[in-house]
């Protein structure tokens, strides 16, 4: 299904108040969870969920390395997004940054070991905070229902165009 806008001619597709009820319900679950998780990140390891999550991709890559573009690429963040928070990872020595030897320009992100040691004492808070937040609250039913459902939303808003307005070419 692609996006369409309404025609400017045509009267918007208002949403129902059912429709209302459940988009105010997801922003507002959505809002909450991401500060959840960001205050026990923050709490426990010094860094915000983003953060994490970029190290989580180092962690889970060849050699702990990507090139830059496919990190963000796979973060769904800008490049100066990924630049800023790779800088503030580097500062904390659990991420450095090398050349890469076919691209001039190009560059790697790799997770250092002390970085592979702050991702491993923190994953268990974080994914108890993850398992208390959500998956707690749901029966195994509904976890399948929103995990069909969240993938169901990813795949209608992944770009097939070459051309999109990608936030990692930006």
């Amino acid at each position: 299904m692609e996006y369409m806008t309404t025609a400017p001619d045509q009267e918007p597709r208002w949403l129902t108040s059912e429709e209302q009820r459940i988009w105010l319900a997801y922003l507002h679950a959505t809002m909450l969870l991401e500060d959840h998780l960001d205050r026990q990140l923050q709490r426990d390891a010094g860094m915000p969920h983003v953060y994490y999550g970029l190290l989580v991709r180092l962690s889970e890559a060849p050699r702990r390395r990507l090139r830059m573009t496919e990190l963000a690429m796979v973060a769904k963040i800008t490049r100066s997004r990924l630049s800023h928070a790779i800088a503030r990872l580097e500062k904390n020595g659990w991420v450095r940054r090398e050349d890469c030897p076919s691209d001039k320009r190009g560059q790697f992100a790799v997770l250092t070991d002390a970085g592979y040691e702050v991702l491993r004492k923190t994953a268990p808070g974080h994914v108890s905070a993850v398992r208390q937040a959500l998956f707690d609250r749901l029966t195994p039913e509904q976890q399948k229902s929103l995990g069909e459902i969240m993938q169901i939303v990813a795949e209608g808003l992944e770009p097939k165009d070459a051309s999109a307005d990608l936030p990692w070419l930006r």
